[in-house]
């Protein structure tokens, strides 16, 4: 049997997609949002598409603030952008 591949659904486009192939934001237990490259961070998590354009709808859909209960600052969104031009080179 093979071994089942965990899936967890973008909060910018809603498509389930591998864990591994989804950028995971994490609200720390200090109410930070923090980027998580290892996917391993405790606190609550959210993932998003490495695309501009599930970024682009998160911000505006505030959807990322809502899975994660915070304000988001900008700064964090600035983080995304540089993390997905970095994975589309």
């Amino acid at each position: 049997m093979a071994k089942k591949i965990p899936q967890r659904m973008c909060v910018g486009c809603r498509e389930m997609r591998e864990k591994r192939q989804l950028i995971r934001i994490v609200r720390t237990a200090e109410g930070d949002a923090v980027l998580d490259r290892t996917g391993k961070m405790s606190g609550r998590g959210a993932y998003l598409c490495p695309e501009s354009e599930c970024l682009t709808k998160a911000k505006k859909n505030r959807s990322l603030e809502r899975a994660l209960n915070i304000k988001i600052p900008d700064e964090v969104y600035d983080r995304l952008t540089e993390e997905i031009a970095d994975d589309m080179q």
